[in-house]
């Protein structure tokens, strides 16, 4: 049992850490803006979280935190960051994001057969499974993860049938490799200029956008009253209950309507309800809620976004990285393949650093890490993370069914 098991006071002592983490990263002098140009200050954000939870202060086993903050405050910040949003500006930023996502999906899919084939060639035993413990079926669902999110993780858990009392430890392969590889794209953000100069890449387009969002939003800027965020939050968390009605309402059907249910990715609530909202919010940018911006819809949305990194990094102990050393170093083996050919495809299109993090955090964290890192290059760009997200969860299926067919072989 963790020292705290009170959500109310886990969710205080993340508050705290947030607070801390921002105070001391807006101080202009001293050790700390040192530290914050070595450690950017949303790293800090995920990572302290993780300290506490490797620490058993916190844990999220027995915690409901991260399922609060990932079905109420995503779809709440999708919204409020959408709102606002330059779809034509989204649109100017040309085909380098597709190909950068569709590049982290082909990683995946032939990371995985890979990293069987290497790691089986120095520890056979990891892989003598027989049957439905047989680790590609496991690893399978590590696909499904990798490319769309949670519910083709589910599917392809339904699918390949893998002995569910030797789940856990792929799930803790999942995070700890996802998390890991997060950690590095966060530090490589505080680097985007030398990166991109690395990658001779033509940031123009990306840094237009900025600008020009910025400039909207200093034109619009006003003094906001309680009434004002009353407003904002009433039609953020207003269009958040329509979707979760709107998303069970259409799960519920699709799966009545559907031979197997666990296999549709059709089917998954979490999905719709990303959807739903992501779409009402770009619709509302054509409307005169796009003025509620002028009230900071997208500093709220952002507050969010923070609340929820916290939460997603007391997922994060780095003391289960030894429950199952061998599926372990696969899943390390395999992310580096992924971004071996994201880096490669990158340098060949030069594509910005922006669509190397947000093209691989589409697959590999889906809709609840692929905004995160998209706002933390800037809050207008949180939208392209987004809708790479929704295209890696229509994916997702089909590219983990694949893989796992090259695993099998493989293994």
């Amino acid at each position: 049992m963790p020292f705290i098991t009170n959500d109310a006071t886990v969710f205080g002592l993340l508050m705290a850490v947030l607070a801390f983490v921002f105070y001391t990263s807006s101080l202009k002098s001293g050790l700390w803006v040192k530290f914050y140009k070595i450690f950017p200050p949303l790293l800090m954000c995920y990572l302290l979280p993780s300290i506490l939870s490797t620490l058993n202060i916190i844990s999220p086993e027995h915690s409901n935190l991260y399922q609060m903050a990932k079905n109420y405050l995503l779809p709440a910040s999708l919204i409020l960051m959408t709102i606002s949003v330059d779809l034509k500006g989204i649109i100017n930023l040309g085909t380098k994001s597709i190909i950068m996502f569709l590049s982290g999906t082909v990683g995946i899919i032939i990371g995985g057969p890979l990293a069987i084939l290497i790691v089986s060639a120095i520890s056979p035993e990891t892989f003598n499974g027989v049957g439905f413990q047989e680790a590609w079926r496991g690893l399978a669902t590590l696909a499904g993860s990798w490319i769309g999110g949670g519910a083709n993780q589910a599917a392809m858990l339904e699918i390949y049938k893998y002995d569910q009392s030797l789940y856990s430890g792929i799930v803790a392969v999942d995070i700890i490799v996802a998390n890991i590889w997060m950690a590095i794209l966060l530090m490589g953000i505080g680097k985007t200029d030398k990166i991109d100069k690395w990658l001779k890449a033509d940031s123009s387009a990306i840094e237009d956008l900025k600008i020009k969002v910025q400039e909207y939003q200093n034109k619009i800027s006003k003094n906001p009253t309680l009434t004002n965020y009353i407003v904002v939050l009433g039609v953020a968390f207003g269009i958040v209950g329509l979707s979760h009605f709107s998303a069970d309402n259409l799960s519920s059907y699709i799966s009545s309507n559907v031979a197997d249910p666990s296999t549709s990715v059709m089917s998954s609530k979490f999905f719709w309800l990303v959807l739903i909202a992501t779409t009402l919010g770009v619709i509302l940018s054509f409307t005169k809620a796009k003025e509620l911006e002028g009230y900071g819809a997208s500093k709220l949305g952002s507050v969010c976004i923070y609340i929820l990194v916290a939460t997603i990094g007391m997922k994060m102990d780095v003391t289960k990285t030894m429950d199952n050393p061998g599926l372990l170093v696969v899943g390390l083996v395999w992310m580096a393949i992924h971004v071996f050919i994201m880096i490669v495809t990158a340098k060949i299109i030069r594509a910005p650093f922006f669509f190397l993090a947000v093209g691989s955090k589409a697959n590999v964290g889906g809709a609840a890490s692929a905004p995160v890192i998209a706002s933390a290059f800037h809050p207008s760009l949180a939208p392209v993370g987004v809708l790479l997200a929704v295209l890696g969860y229509a994916l997702g299926t089909y590219g983990a069914m694949l893989c796992a067919y090259l695993m099998s072989i493989a293994s």
